[in-house]
């Protein structure tokens, strides 16, 4: 009987343990698989659209602080285990840019020395995109974050209508380029009244296909403004004014080449019929708006009674919302990629259209292993 009840006992003190030992093994295969949402600055205007996202995605923002030191150095303080997760890092771009790199940069290393599983930047605005071409003895300053944010533990990135696709090419790892026009085609279509009657413009030539693949999709005109008013970005790029054309009388003259002739710019051109219409102007970026309101004016002087502006990133800095309210545009469409409720208060032309459903079913996906196909439905290679 004792002999028993020993067995008994012991086998029961053995399931216990079994048991236990698979509960635990089951609450950490649990913790592997999960995934974190964490936002990489602490201000309210930054973390806005890092709640709605986790809102969306039912789970709450991750425990960590970001601030600065009193001597201006990036302090990040993660509050939870992340060992053996993925973590997704939400940054918003405000004015001050290159604080928000370092904040990137700081929580990004401070989550891989915490043995994170993966770690997915979701940057909404990839910034220093413009400068992602050689200009005289430049350099090719988004080539040189796309490295530092690797070194730093990334493992993918999720972004929104980079300047350049091509830039995807700088990144060791996966880049996911969400698009921003169907928010912004639905928007047109909703908010704008009798936009049948509406025309697709190009500010200059180096936006045409964009401008091309809304009218397509809207089934609307299309215009382009060529001439004074276009950047000349362009013309800086290839580097042919580096080093500066100038003639050596002491070196070796048995080579000369032919000078170049120095560009003229056409006089302003609107090709395309824009009188009695409205006009939307559609870019990626709208930050310097002296482009902006000169081909407002152009517009205007043309026949157009009503000039819309669309742009996925709303930077609008300096006096830009000044300008905006004292020129001829209507109204500046932009998404939430970038704080901007301050311009807004100064301008009440500026609205905004979130796009936060997007980047919270792209980390879904992404965290499931689904597909991404599903998000670039119906978009063209040049939008």
């Amino acid at each position: 009987m004792n002999t028993f009840s020993t067995t008994r006992s012991q086998k029961c003190l053995c399931c216990r343990h079994l048991s236990n030992k698979n509960t635990f093994c089951a609450t950490m295969n649990v913790a592997k698989s999960g995934y974190r949402v964490f936002s990489a600055n602490s201000s309210a205007a930054c973390t806005e659209l890092a709640k709605k996202i986790t809102e969306r995605l039912g789970v709450e923002l991750g425990k960590s602080v970001v601030f600065q030191e009193s001597n201006r150095e990036t302090r990040v303080a993660v509050n939870e285990s992340v060992r053996g997760q993925t973590i997704f890092i939400i940054q918003t771009i405000p004015r001050d840019v290159n604080t928000a790199i370092m904040e990137l940069l700081v929580m990004a290393y401070a989550l891989k020395t915490s043995c994170a599983k993966n770690i997915i930047g979701v940057i909404p605005y990839f910034p220093y995109s413009k400068q992602c071409k050689m200009r005289k003895r430049g350099s090719i300053v988004c080539k040189l974050l796309a490295s530092m944010l690797a070194k730093a533990g990334l493992t993918h990135i999720i972004t929104m209508d980079l300047h350049q696709k091509e830039i995807q090419g700088f990144f060791s790892f996966p880049v996911d380029n969400l698009r921003a026009s169907p928010f912004l085609i639905q928007y047109i279509q909703e908010e704008i009244p009798n936009y049948r009657n509406a025309i697709i413009v190009a500010k200059s030539p180096a936006a045409a296909k964009r401008a091309q693949s809304y009218a397509e999709r809207l089934r609307l005109g299309l215009a382009v403004i060529h001439g004074e008013a276009q950047c000349s970005e362009s013309d800086m790029a290839d580097g042919r004014h580096s080093p500066p054309c100038v003639r050596n009388t002491t070196g070796h003259t048995g080579l000369e080449l032919p000078l170049m002739m120095a560009k003229e710019k056409p006089p302003i051109t609107v090709v395309g019929d824009v009188g009695g219409r409205i006009a939307i102007i559609v870019d990626d970026i709208i930050d310097d708006v002296g482009d902006f309101v000169a081909a407002a004016e152009i517009l205007k002087e043309r026949g157009a009674y009503k000039i819309y502006i669309m742009a996925t990133h709303g930077l609008l800095s300096a006096d830009a919302p000044r300008l905006i309210e004292e020129s001829a545009i209507d109204e500046v469409v932009v998404t939430n990629t970038v704080p901007h409720e301050v311009q807004k208060l100064q301008c009440p032309k500026i609205k905004t259209v979130d796009v936060s459903m997007i980047l919270a079913e792209a980390i879904r996906r992404i965290h499931n292993g689904e597909s991404m196909a599903y998000l670039f439905r119906n978009i063209t290679v040049d939008d």
